[in-house]
């Protein structure tokens, strides 16, 4: 039986419009709404008494609310605006989790014991956010982060909500199902008859776990008022970077690296202190003309010193000699800034010794050193609809972003899995024909000129090193089965870069499995099913 911890959430509402109205030097008396993806995402009271909605169409919002003030939502000034009031928290409290601008979390028990009680301590709170003006922030202090949640949530004046201990099954009992915040299980579950938290919560937990799984089961705790979810608090941002300014500037990479080494150690050497590791860098190069050259730099596991030194010398022999982006004066500071901290528990080396990826990353590591950045390489999955646009080699500890699209996106017309094993880097030569000899051609409509029946690999490379050169047909052999064609038609909005073909799947005599393509009346083969 899980347990929840005593949680303080604080809760600001309508805070992206307080934070628009803030930028915009409005007033919060105004009808304001933030549209996202043509959407309503957020609006103010005047807004809503007007009868405008999160999730309107915007002209719906508009035709509610004919002197609608609409603004783009903008997430990062959301953050920054709420960094203020989580500063503020923080010099009062410690241990701030941030659940979303606007909204964060505490746990109860060291504030209440400091100010005497849990409500001395949402007092002290309420009074800070009120100076920093949020009149209308609320503190709820319950069993769990849920029933916090829901208990800020409840409409009503007061600032200060609490729910005493062992009471949030009872509070909770008697809010709508949709407050899990699972909108598909929340309508199965009205379905069957169960409007209510406390209905829900009534159930075996088995019973739930046979029905629902894990997922049923997560929102089944969080009805019961048994949210054991606990309070991680952020880490305080703090200036880590190293700057390092030459006087005179200097224009030798040997002398900018010698000069930065003890600033690199050192900037490795407290982060270790702070229990911390850093994953990825920013290093900007700031010359004597004024000029700044910046790139951020990642790492498969972490930076030590020699690794900060390298990407710096790195990136200053990128910046030397003629074309775009080379230095024009010398280098008057180096400036290397952390972008990404973690834990260096997460990082610690196993019982046994390090493990055989540890040591393939210090070996490949050390080649770079050797060699240079773009020496060593790794593949990466991309977005595409051809399997071989998909690959792509990008130097060892970049970050795993690439230029090509997101793989994980939907591609339609993208080759179906399962995927060839050998992809061919420039596609093979082949020959398709009917069983007369005649070639196929696809029409404007999709339909073929002949049925494929005969198959030759005409670049014998394609083939294999194992494959007996004894084997490979001289002739065109019997294709045993074929499929398609698929149209592929790509970027017909730019000539220059516009292509068009099908693609076809066929089985050749031998049964091997080949994804072709008809391009420009010539057959070729991007890959092979082994």
């Amino acid at each position: 039986m899980t347990t929840a911890v005593r949680t303080i959430v604080v809760w600001c509402p309508d805070w992206p419009v307080r934070a628009v109205a803030q930028s915009e030097e409005l007033s919060l008396d105004e009808p304001i709404a933030l549209i996202d993806h043509g959407l309503v995402f957020a609006c103010s009271p005047r807004a809503r008494a007007d009868g405008v909605r999160r999730g309107q169409r915007v002209r719906e919002a508009q035709a509610a609310c004919v002197d609608l003030m609409t603004f783009d939502y903008d997430p990062a000034l959301d953050h920054r605006s709420f960094e203020v009031v989580v500063a503020a928290i923080e010099e009062l409290m410690p241990g701030v989790q941030v659940l979303r601008p606007g909204m964060c979390a505490l746990v109860a028990k060291g504030p209440s014991r400091y100010y005497g009680s849990e409500r001395g301590a949402a007092g002290v709170l309420l009074t800070t956010l009120v100076g920093l003006g949020a009149e209308n922030a609320r503190i709820a202090i319950a069993d769990g982060r849920f029933a916090a949640e829901q208990l800020a949530r409840m409409p009503g004046e007061q600032g200060i909500r609490i729910v005493e201990p062992g009471g949030s099954p009872e509070f909770l009992a008697e809010h709508p199902i949709d407050a899990i915040g699972d909108p598909q299980l929340a309508i199965l579950l009205r379905r069957l008859g169960l409007s209510t938290l406390g209905a829900f919560a009534a159930l075996d937990f088995r019973d739930v776990r046979a029905r629902f799984g894990e997922a049923g089961v997560h929102a089944h705790t969080m009805a019961s008022g048994r949210d054991a979810r606990r309070v991680v608090p952020r880490l305080p941002p703090q200036l880590r970077d190293i700057e390092v300014v030459f006087e005179p500037p200097l224009d030798r990479v040997d002398q900018i690296t010698f000069a930065v080494r003890t600033a690199a150690e050192r900037f490795v050497d407290e982060l270790t202190r702070a229990l911390l590791v850093c994953t990825s860098i920013r290093v900007e190069l700031h010359t004597d003309n004024g000029v700044v050259h910046d790139r951020g730099w990642g790492h498969p596991r972490w930076f030590s010193a020699n690794d900060v030194l390298d990407r710096i010398r790195w990136q200053v022999q990128g910046r030397t000699g003629a074309g775009a982006g080379a230095l024009t004066s010398a280098i008057m500071k180096v400036r290397v800034l952390p972008e990404s901290l973690d834990s260096i528990g997460n990082y610690e080396t196993g019982l046994w010794g390090s493990a055989p990826d540890d040591r393939v990353h210090h070996g490949l590591s050390r080649v770079q050193s050797l060699l240079g950045h773009g020496a060593v390489t790794t593949a990466v999955i991309a977005g595409g609809r051809g399997v071989s646009e998909r690959q792509v080699m990008i130097p060892w500890g970049d970050p795993r972003a690439t230029g090509s699209g997101d793989g994980a996106k939907p591609w339609p017309g993208s080759v179906p899995l399962p995927a060839p094993s050998t992809v061919f880097e420039k596609p093979r030569g082949v020959t398709v024909l009917t069983r007369e000899g005649g070639p196929i051609e696809v029409s404007e409509r999709g339909a073929l000129s002949g049925i494929p029946a005969l198959f030759q690999l005409t670049d014998t490379e394609g083939r294999s090193a194992s494959a007996s050169p004894s084997r490979q047909p001289s002739q065109p052999q019997p294709l045993a089965a074929w499929t398609g064609p698929w149209p592929v038609h790509e970027r017909w909005w730019d000539q220059a870069v516009a292509r068009s073909f099908h693609r076809f799947q066929v089985v050749d005599a031998e049964g091997t499995a080949w994804l072709l393509a008809l391009h420009d009346h010539g057959w070729w083969a991007e890959a092979r099913y082994d």
